[in-house]
């Protein structure tokens, strides 16, 4: 099978090898991260969660990206992108410990927001580096099917992580505290495993750093602007549609996942544990679909051409999506988890194929970051408007058609762009 033999190719890089190390390990750290602050916001017993309160907690945790986005991508084509992982991960061990201690303190929902909110912070210098330094250890010919790999698997490593929380929440301890000191212990792993590269390694080329922090913050507008008008240019307006529509795609996961929360919190199982142990069966569903990604996309894209895999898969989506998701029952919602899941992470692949192609070594931290910001604006709306339109029970016909509906907006308007401004 030529993809296993690609894959096996590609995994000789000594370079890739480490890289990937630090993505897997850091995402696992993410995805157990993840998974107690979901169990302890909505799974608590105590607690009785609203799609209100969910999308609250979406907001004070994902918008302030928007702020730190920007200075994230300046910085990235400044700062060695090896040492962002190593501090990066340091940083992140140290606060997630600090957010364990709050949660056993009962403190102020206020006070575990921001510390939660600082974890995750860091988390946008760490996956923005990720997928700038892919083109410094691959070659341009293995560019594909690399982000094939190393973006699905880091999606795997957080779903492993999630189901490592699960397990250790359901069966070991009864404690989100201890699932998210798991966490930073594996953080603290994604730090050591960085320290296997050489500094220089991973980029920026050392004449496009800029060694003075007043300078790089001081000029964030100036080269922000820059980033954007490379962006522009007509060699790369392919990758502004596809970060278009990925926008739009990550605006409908975020509204279908808001809606399976509270599906799994009160309409399915009326046991927070139960509903805890569903998502989590959900989620792993999802991420196999994310392994099946992984494997067609580079076929599927090779054939097809990254833009037309798009379409397909946002055109797919349109279809099974209210297909599976209107009797609101659980064995359909599975199967949209797997679909989705293939959907999204076969769309995100070609999406970060275009673009790493279209921008330039100096540019991609900036893009990148502009990237992240677009996801989370994305992903706190899509919460917004499930608030809005969800019921209790999370039982909601507008939102599933609402959806189908963008899906379809997806595919066509990314067909007729296509056929106005064909790829050369």
């Amino acid at each position: 099978m030529s993809v296993v033999r690609d894959l096996r190719v590609l995994l000789r890089f000594r370079d890739f090898r480490r890289l990937l190390s630090v993505r897997l390990l850091s995402q696992g750290a993410d995805g157990v991260y993840q998974i107690a602050l979901a169990a302890y916001v909505v799974f608590s017993p105590e607690k009785q969660t609203s799609a209100t309160a969910i999308a609250s907690a979406m907001a004070v945790l994902l918008l302030p990206y928007s702020l730190v986005g920007p200075f994230a991508g300046v910085l990235l084509d400044r700062w060695r992108r090896r040492q962002v992982f190593l501090y990066g991960n340091l940083v992140r061990a140290l606060l997630a410990s600090v957010t364990a201690v709050l949660m056993l303190g009962h403190v102020p929902d206020w006070l575990f927001y921001v510390s939660a909110l600082c974890v995750t912070a860091v988390n946008r210098f760490v996956l923005s580096g990720l997928s700038a330094a892919l083109p410094r250890v691959v070659d341009e010919e293995r560019l594909v099917i690399a982000n094939s790999l190393s973006p699905t698997a880091g999606t795997l490593a957080a779903t492993t992580g999630g189901g490592l929380a699960f397990l250790v929440r359901l069966l070991v301890a009864d404690s989100d505290a201890a699932v998210v000191l798991l966490g930073a212990g594996l953080y603290l792993c994604g730090a050591l495993a960085a320290l296997r590269m050489p500094p220089e390694l991973l980029g920026p080329d050392r004449q496009l750093l800029r060694p003075r922090l007043g300078d790089a913050l001081t000029g964030t507008a100036r080269e922000l602007t820059a980033g954007v008008r490379h962006l522009a240019a007509p060699a790369r307006r392919p990758a502004a549609r596809a970060l278009g529509a990925m926008s739009v795609m990550r605006f409908c996961y975020g509204a279908l996942l808001v809606m399976v929360l509270m599906l799994c919190r009160y309409a399915l199982t009326s046991d927070p544990d139960d509903g805890l142990a569903l998502l989590g069966l959900a989620l792993g569903i999802s991420g196999a679909g994310f392994f099946v990604a992984a494997v067609i996309t580079p076929w599927a894209a090779g054939r097809l051409g990254p833009e037309r895999w798009i379409v397909v898969c946002a055109a797919t989506a349109a279809i099974l999506e209210p297909a599976l998701g209107l009797p609101f029952a659980t064995v359909p919602m599975l199967v949209a988890a797997f679909v989705l899941g293939l959907i999204t992470q076969g769309a995100k692949i070609a999406t970060d194929t275009i673009v790493q192609s279209s921008v330039d070594d100096g540019f991609r931290g900036r893009i990148f970051s502009v990237y992240d910001v677009l996801f989370n604006i994305a992903f706190v709306g899509a919460a917004a408007m499930a608030a809005l339109i969800l019921p209790p029970d999370g039982r909601s016909v507008a939102l599933v058609v609402t959806v189908a509906v963008l899906y379809a907006a997806i595919a066509v308007a990314m067909t007729k762009q296509r056929q106005m401004a064909p790829e050369r």
